[in-house]
């Protein structure tokens, strides 16, 4: 069975320097914030193109503490997507905010800017998701923002090194969110995430807000908490930074393998460009093309099968029609993606995945 992802793989395909960074951190005696994060966190900010990068404890954490201090505690109003992990929304409601969900477009599955039209933006604050690793439009988003009067935060959890317009994502709004979860296009072994953003205010907030508000130890000058990027795992990262592009350089010509190998199939097929942190298709027979690629050994995901708009626990949330939402949790299917992927099993999951839907278009 081809998995749909391993992130065992990445471990294994780095694993003497990995198990290197390790010892180096067990020898250490430094173990929570220490010179690994430091220097991490001074990496990946270079690597983004933004002056500061502080390192959380995951990528739910970073999204909320992003906006916690980016946006006034009374500016109750958030605007994202339905179709994204139950993080995002999670994330916003913990920082005190109300979510409006919007559409996302049909072209790229990111949070479409028409939709915008109809919100109420004043002091609000919108994060687009960069969903499977595609940007989204965040310069049409940033223009309705500044008309607006909203703030733009980042949720760059699946869109680690993604390019627009020569700018790397989580460098244009007044924050971005990662996440360092095991699968991510950057994955530590662990959790992990990080707030990224050009201001000094909001960089400073973010730093008092993980560890009990406290600039001296002991005394918070705020209400904080303890969200914290441990030294094993920013060390981890430093190594896994280094092999990023050509992990990222990877994935881009599996999804050109598929491209060549699918074309003509009827599938819908995921844009160009991005970091391909997930390959989806779209096929109106959804699950039966998924019991077919598991019988020919073909491992495949679901991202998402329920929008967050029909899971209870956010049911009550406002939100408006979202019909291409809808239609992509009805027929999208992930096809295994990660760097280590062989070219031979490349191939053996565009002959299998043509072979379904030959299967399925015949009635078998």
């Amino acid at each position: 069975m081809i998995p749909q992802t391993d992130p065992g793989a990445s471990y294994r395909a780095h694993q003497a320097e990995i198990d290197d960074a390790i010892r180096r951190v067990n020898a250490s005696g430094r173990y929570i914030l220490g010179p690994e994060v430091e220097a991490f966190e001074a990496e990946f900010a270079a690597y983004v193109g933004v002056k500061h990068c502080i390192g959380v404890a995951n990528g739910t954490d970073a999204l909320r503490l992003a906006v916690e201090a980016s946006v006034a505690p009374e500016a109750r109003r958030a605007i994202t997507v339905s179709m994204s992990a139950t993080a995002t929304v999670a994330a916003l409601v913990s920082a005190g905010k109300t979510p409006r969900l919007v559409d996302i477009h049909p072209d790229d599955y990111t949070l479409n800017p028409a939709a915008l039209a109809e919100v109420d933006g004043d002091g609000a604050v919108v994060v687009p998701v960069h969903l499977y690793g595609q940007p989204a439009r965040l310069a049409e988003i940033l223009r309705w923002a500044a008309a607006a009067g909203a703030v733009v935060i980042e949720d760059c959890a699946q869109a680690h090194g993604a390019v627009l317009d020569g700018r790397r994502v989580g460098s244009w709004g007044t924050a971005a969110a990662f996440s360092f979860y095991p699968t991510k296009n950057l994955g530590a072994l662990g959790d992990g995430g990080a707030v990224v953003t050009d201001s000094d205010a909001v960089a400073e907030r973010v730093r008092l807000l993980r560890m009990y508000g406290w600039r001296e130890r002991y005394i918070s000058d705020l209400h904080g908490g303890n969200s914290r990027l441990d030294e094993l795992q920013a060390a981890i990262l430093r190594v896994k930074l280094r092999y990023l592009d050509a992990a990222n350089a990877r994935r881009v010509q599996i999804a050109a393998a598929y491209d060549a190998a699918l074309a003509g199939l009827g599938l819908k097929r995921p844009p160009s460009g991005g970091v391909y942190h997930q390959y989806v298709v779209c096929h109106p027979r959804r699950d039966q093309l998924r019991r077919l690629l598991e019988s020919r050994g073909v491992g495949t995901s679901v991202l998402y099968p329920v929008p967050i708009h029909r899971q209870p626990a956010y049911a009550g949330l406002p939100a408006s029609e979202l019909p291409v939402t809808d239609e992509l949790a009805r027929t999208l299917l992930c096809l295994p993606m990660y760097p280590e992927l062989t070219d031979a099993e490349v191939e053996h999951v565009c002959e299998a995945v043509r072979a379904a839907v030959s299967a399925l278009g015949s009635g078998s």
